[in-house]
């Protein structure tokens, strides 16, 4: 079962998502695939399929927070706006970071989470 928030640190070939609440810490590694192909597009379409595994992994996840650099999180923007519109909705907020420990990551989205909670008049559900 997913737990309520998660916190990706993602860049073109893989992304850690760590899923968390009050009592646990749960991360998942997920790599990229390296078959491109001579077909045209065949990086974009392999980037597609890695940034739709991530989504896969987020299923049921109600608060996101996308993390990486700024390239990766724009690009993942992206993809989820065009290609998993119910998707993108979860996703709280983008944050351009460098290379953060899995404890680093947690409390700084843990601090995002609080905060658009806050704003969005939502009870903490850290």
């Amino acid at each position: 079962m997913p737990l309520f928030h998660a916190v990706v640190l993602t860049d073109h070939q893989s992304a850690l998502v760590v899923q968390f609440d009050a009592e646990q810490v749960l991360p998942q590694r997920i790599q990229a695939h390296k078959h491109q192909t001579a077909q045209h597009n065949s990086a974009v379409r392999t980037e597609h399929e890695f940034f739709g595994e991530v989504c896969d992994a987020l299923a049921g996840v109600q608060q996101v927070l996308v993390t990486g650099s700024h390239t990766a999180t724009a690009d993942f923007k992206h993809y989820a706006e065009k290609h998993r519109p119910l998707f993108a909705p979860q996703i709280v907020g983008y944050e351009v970071v460098d290379h953060p420990t899995e404890n680093q990551l947690v409390a700084m989205a843990r601090k995002v989470f609080e905060k658009h909670n806050l704003m969005a008049g939502i009870p903490n559900a850290n």
